[in-house]
């Protein structure tokens, strides 16, 4: 390919957050070295406090590779990190993901097609699917292809939205000027106390800014999900998360004072009540629904 042709697409930052996931990380930056992009990209990885060899891995791939750098977050949250990265990245395109995703070698090239179909859209997502560690129970195929486990499968089309379609910041590519004008993410959930609603947060504040979405069915990652995530505990603390964030979401938008607030707590205490009764009636009927 031509100087010329390489100069008509943007240039691309590459951002991923890492804590502690050396061995993971080596693996999700190959595929990125990978890349078919015809264009300019940098890969920024954004050591968040780890006390594992993360920091030398980054080292080493940016020792052989001048389109890797390394970046230090000591706050832990990967929201934290993915805000430092974008704000020390060269790119036009920001494209944030994580250190336990395997990405296809046309990602960046296909990705970057969805900002081509409207001028109002600046965030951009495409298909998640799942790399088993090992075979998956039946109930997570039945029940958990979905956000539970960060996976989207929209099919194969380009879908525009004046809507958030399921946009995880495992991937997610936004325009920088429109990354910078939101906000950035909103403060994170990783360092084991709840404090916002993320990537959510950043969405929700896109859309308020009239910008759209767009899902690209064949810009296409896998997402690592080892056997730990496979598990009745692990999804309950990821629904808890969840709700943790609905919360904010939610708190931000209405502000309620002192009465409603209560009054919304004492309904929404109900309903989970209702829901766990719903729930063991369905466990003692042998169903998994």
């Amino acid at each position: 390919m031509t100087q010329g042709a390489s100069e008509l697409v943007p240039f691309i930052s590459v951002i991923i957050p890492t804590h502690n996931r050396s061995g993971l990380l080596r693996q999700t930056v190959e595929t990125f070295l990978a890349q078919d992009y015809p264009g300019g990209w940098e890969l920024i990885l954004v050591d968040n406090a780890s006390t594992d060899d993360t920091a030398r891995v980054i080292e080493e791939f940016a020792g052989s590779d001048d389109r890797v750098r390394g970046v230090s977050e000591k706050r832990k949250g990967a929201h934290f990190a993915r805000n430092k990265g974008a704000v020390a990245s060269r790119g036009e395109i920001l494209y944030f993901t994580d250190d336990d995703m395997l990405a296809d070698p046309s990602l960046l090239s296909e990705i970057i097609t969805g900002f081509e179909t409207d001028p109002a859209v600046a965030s951009v997502t495409g298909k998640v699917l799942p790399r088993w560690d090992t075979e998956p129970p039946v109930w997570i195929l039945e029940h958990c292809r979905n956000a539970l486990l960060s996976l989207i499968d929209l099919g194969e089309a380009t879908i525009v939205s004046e809507e958030d379609p399921g946009v995880f910041s495992c991937h997610q590519a936004v325009e920088r000027s429109v990354f910078f004008e939101a906000g950035g993410f909103n403060p994170d959930t990783n360092a084991d106390q709840f404090t916002g609603d993320n990537d959510t947060g950043l969405n929700i504040k896109i859309r308020r800014l009239g910008y759209k979405f767009a899902y690209v069915g064949t810009a296409v990652t896998h997402h690592m999900i080892p056997a730990s995530r496979m598990t009745q505990s692990y999804l309950n603390s990821r629904m808890a998360d969840q709700g943790f964030c609905d919360s904010y979401t939610e708190f931000r938008a209405i502000q309620p004072g002192k009465a409603r607030l209560a009054k919304r707590m004492l309904a929404h205490a109900v309903f989970g009540g209702l829901t766990v009764l719903k729930a063991a009636a369905h466990r003692a009927a042998g169903d998994s629904r």
